[in-house]
């Protein structure tokens, strides 16, 4: 899955030992999660599996949370290098829950089709809540 504005996207799957006690992954987690982008991001740039070669080393880490993830989540990894100077660079980075998107579709007819009733209501009972989206003011 690609993530918009990122060159590479890597998937990820919590472990157990990575949540708090209120089954979130914990907030230190993501540093290493960012360290397992950068690797796969070098071993693509590089072709190169022997990360004793990576001439770069990480000086420090900023990170704003925006929501919490949870082990039974997939999640990928976006990075991108944002900027280079004479002697350093920077990696940008975002992580979202893997999702698919799904359209009601009429095969006979090859066409979209408004969302069916009987598959809505079926959908939030399963899930116990509205699903309603939120519509954005403009």
């Amino acid at each position: 899955m690609a993530i918009p504005g990122f060159t590479l996207a890597h998937e990820l799957a919590p472990r157990f030992r990575d949540t708090d006690a209120m089954g979130h992954i914990n907030n230190a987690v993501y540093i290493t999660y960012l360290e397992v982008a950068r690797q796969e991001y070098w071993r693509v740039l590089s072709e190169d599996e022997d990360y004793s070669r990576v001439p770069f080393i990480l000086a420090g880490v900023q990170i704003d949370f925006r929501s919490e993830a949870r082990v039974s989540e997939v999640l990928h990894i976006g990075i991108r290098c944002d900027w280079i100077g004479n002697k350093s660079f920077a990696f940008g980075y975002e992580i979202r829950e893997k999702r698919s998107g799904q359209v009601c579709y009429d095969y006979a007819a090859k066409r979209s089709l408004p969302m069916p009733a009987e598959l809505r209501a079926k959908l939030e009972r399963y899930e116990g809540r509205s699903l309603a989206r939120a519509v954005k003011a403009r």
